[in-house]
């Protein structure tokens, strides 16, 4: 989510990586089955029609608010699922349910219950950095992910606390530039705003952009050994003059159709045989 919502991407695939030894990449050999996860319904709802997805009771426990829809993509009959954090109930609030602990709990359980996933993409919006050249409605692919919320100063926690991920299973750069789509780092934390001292954290850590899932995402990822990408579209801009929570909102609608155009794009990549060898 934008540091509000976000839409994290599933793919499983059997077989959907090949290792490349004398590159060491990984590279794409099939797509047969997608998993899309998404914070907030605003950002979901778009996506789910625009796909003609119809709710899917089995994917995760009863005992969670995510809420699944399910179909098929690409016109081969790939799979794929939308899987949203739902609403909160736990604090009597109603609010969509955003932030690093239900997108990883979310991820955690759709990776457990569907064990051959092979990839997953997290989508979103997200705030930008100026300073980066991003601007209102661009598209990013991320090339690593950090928290900057996780203050620990104590020597051997503080990589720890950074949490830096990268995912080197999809050129990030190619996939971009097929979309003009830019790319760079997205650092991750809990509130919508920013202190001094998490600035000072972005800036050091090169942050291109801002969410409140990414992190939390490639973590349960890493834990599944399953494939990360970030695509994020930006709603406001961090180091600009106007407030976030307002900059935010004013774009959200905007950004979440964004997110209806880019996503397809994306999955339509990754579906093409002719894209296999390349990404």
């Amino acid at each position: 989510m934008r540091m509000f919502a976000a839409i994290s991407i599933l793919f499983f695939v059997p077989d959907f990586y090949t290792s490349v030894v004398n590159s060491q990449e990984t590279k794409l050999t099939a797509t047969n089955n997608v998993v899309v996860s998404i914070a907030m319904e605003a950002e979901a709802a778009p996506l789910i029609q625009k796909l003609g997805l119809e709710k899917n009771d089995e994917v995760l426990p009863s005992q969670v608010p995510f809420e699944a829809y399910s179909g098929t993509i690409c016109n081969d009959g790939t799979k794929i699922t939308v899987v949203t954090n739902g609403k909160d109930s736990v604090y009597n609030t109603g609010v969509d349910n955003v932030g690093t602990v239900p997108a990883a709990l979310a991820t955690f359980l759709v990776l457990q219950n569907i064990p051959d996933a092979d990839i997953l993409i997290n989508a979103g919006t997200c705030g930008g950095f100026g300073r980066k050249g991003a601007e209102i409605g661009d598209v990013f692919l991320t090339t690593e992910v950090v928290n900057h919320d996780r203050r620990i100063p104590i020597p051997p926690f503080i990589p720890y606390g950074i949490g830096k991920l990268k995912d080197e299973n999809i050129d990030v750069t190619k996939l971009a530039a097929q979309h003009s789509f830019k790319t760079g780092i997205c650092t991750t934390g809990n509130s919508l705003d920013a202190t001094p001292e998490d600035r000072k954290l972005m800036l050091e850590n090169d942050a291109s952009v801002k969410d409140m899932e990414a992190a939390a995402i490639a973590w349960s990822c890493k834990l599944h050994d399953t494939p990360f990408l970030g695509v994020k579209v930006v709603t406001d801009i961090v180091d600009g003059d106007v407030p976030t929570q307002d900059e935010f909102m004013q774009n959200l609608s905007t950004a979440a159709n964004s997110l209806q155009s880019a996503v397809p794009k994306i999955l339509e990549s990754l579906c093409s045989k002719e894209n296999h060898t390349e990404l």
